[in-house]
């Protein structure tokens, strides 16, 4: 049986620093966030789409900017709670699926970077 995997990316600028790293804070610094949600759809609607690419990307546009050039460690729940991006990835998902509850929402990756990620699949 065929099925379909959506995927939508947004951006962020912003620093951030883990509170206790190797037991110690680790000096503020800055990344290109890139956050991606995956999204599965086992049948088409009647417009031939699995899920609407306008709804995901405005929902998902509106939470990165939530942290775009900002310090991620000063906006709940990062505010006490050290901002892995473990962490951010389970956020945006459980976010993203607030603002999209009609969606099948498979999983949520957010990138630090260009070589480091990592994936929240519930």
């Amino acid at each position: 049986m065929p099925s379909w995997v959506l995927k939508v990316n947004a951006r962020f600028e912003a620093a951030h620093h883990l509170t206790a790293y190797q037991g110690v804070p680790e000096p503020v610094h800055g990344h290109t966030w890139r956050v991606e949600a995956a999204l599965e759809a086992a049948a088409l609607d009647g417009e031939g789409m699995g899920f609407d690419f306008v709804a995901v990307k405005t929902a998902l546009g509106e939470l990165a900017a939530r942290f775009d050039h900002r310090d991620v460690n000063t906006i709940p729940p990062f505010d006490h709670l050290s901002p892995t991006t473990e962490r951010l990835a389970a956020w945006f998902y459980d976010e993203l699926l607030r603002r999209l509850p009609g969606a099948n929402l498979a999983e949520v990756t957010v990138w630090e970077g260009p070589d480091c990620s990592a994936t929240y699949r519930p």
